[in-house]
């Protein structure tokens, strides 16, 4: 067993993700296909047609610009001009911009589909909000049928004496399951499946028979608490009893979220998460989610770009860690801002009113009011 906090930084914690292996595939009809990775190339039998052409009123887009977008989470796009009808357009479209375009147009270079004028709302001449994602064209390809990866199946299980489920009151000293909820929210948005093995007492066996159910279940599971020195922790005396299992990490570089363990078990990735609420969803954003995304099949360039804006405040930060600071974006005379949220780690109320987070850099002493950073969405 590796000795307790021998800290790693999150580049050689994410040195493990090619280590683990996709999910397998599978076939879905075309209805089914959006937000799923291809597993194959798909070639059409016919040209469709000789020009690629708009079939609706909208906004020609690279398809990977609208990834995410939602009504609560809007992509803002660039518009770079328009397109007339008959001509050839004389300019390209790069990520996160857009043109106006009628049904029959040509679809400039680097576009690839395009966004339904119903589903956007207009800021000003320059930007736009789109409120739908859009999926490349496939239904012209004369496919039914695609092959793409599986959802991983990822397990979840929560820890502690101390927790409850949500429909519980809870006693003193005692908190509802925040983690199971939030988690599985996350797991879905990144497109696995999450997989509910309730509440676990602070009982070595019951844990240990609960892990070991999970791993026989799923693809991925995170235990949330259990990870920091206790003496009613169990989550690494399971693991090192556990069959096949290597503990890889053991204490990343990271705030919040220093305690997290990585380990493998028979090929599968097994986390365990801080019990704290905040802690575990910085976490799984931040190093998680990218060996999800390795599951799903997923490459390093699909995964969301971050939003650039201007810190609206000083920020202090420890040198030694990566320090993760939860922000609100607001627009101030045309730029993006950056507003860091204060308050303690542990409330969950700052991921609530967060849009995003920052990253001060384990040799950083802190950032200065106005300097450009870079937002990754939440």
């Amino acid at each position: 067993m590796k000795e307790f906090f021998n800290v790693e930084t999150i580049e050689r914690v994410l040195s493990h993700a090619p280590s683990f292996s996709p999910v397998d595939t599978e076939t879905v009809p075309l209805a089914e296909c959006l937000g799923r990775v291809l597993a194959e190339e798909v070639y059409s039998d016919v040209d469709i047609p000789d020009f690629n052409r708009s079939t609706m009123d909208g906004f020609a887009v690279k398809a990977s610009s609208t990834f995410g977008a939602s009504e609560a989470n809007p992509a803002y796009l660039n518009v770079q001009g328009q397109i007339n009808m008959g001509v050839r357009p004389d300019f390209s479209i790069g990520h996160g911009e857009v043109a106006r375009i009628a049904t029959g147009g040509m679809l400039p270079d680097g576009a690839d589909s395009v966004i339904m004028v119903e589903h956007t709302d207009t800021l000003d001449d320059t930007t736009i909000e789109a409120y739908r994602s859009v999926a490349p064209g496939l239904a012209a390809c004369g496919k039914t049928e695609i092959t793409v990866f599986r959802r991983p199946m990822v397990g979840i299980i929560s820890t502690g004496d101390e927790v409850v489920p949500v429909d519980q009151v809870p006693g003193e000293g005692q908190i509802r399951d925040i983690n199971t909820q939030a988690l599985s929210g996350q797991v879905l948005e990144a497109g696995g499946v999450p997989v509910v093995f309730g509440i676990v007492k602070d009982s070595r066996d019951d844990l240990m028979e609960k892990c070991r159910r999970a791993l026989e279940l799923t693809d991925m599971v995170m235990i949330s608490g259990g990870s920091s020195v206790g003496a009613r922790d169990f989550t690494v005396e399971v693991l090192d009893a556990l069959p096949d299992t290597e503990i890889l990490v053991h204490g990343i570089s990271i705030s919040p979220g220093k305690p997290t363990i990585l380990a493998r078990s028979g090929g599968k990735a097994f986390w365990g998460l801080p019990g704290h609420a905040v802690s575990a969803m910085v976490v799984f954003a931040v190093v998680v989610r990218p060996f999800l995304d390795r599951l799903c099949g997923l490459s390093e360039l699909s995964r969301q770009f971050p939003v650039q804006a201007v810190l609206s405040r000083n920020m202090a930060s420890a040198q030694g860690r990566v320090d993760y600071v939860r922000v609100r974006l607001f627009k101030e005379r045309g730029v993006t801002m950056a507003e860091p949220i204060l308050g303690k780690s542990g409330l969950i109320n700052t991921m609530v009113k967060a849009d995003g987070l920052i990253a001060i850099g384990m040799n950083t002493e802190g950032l200065d009011q106005g300097a450009t950073v870079q937002v990754m969405p939440l």
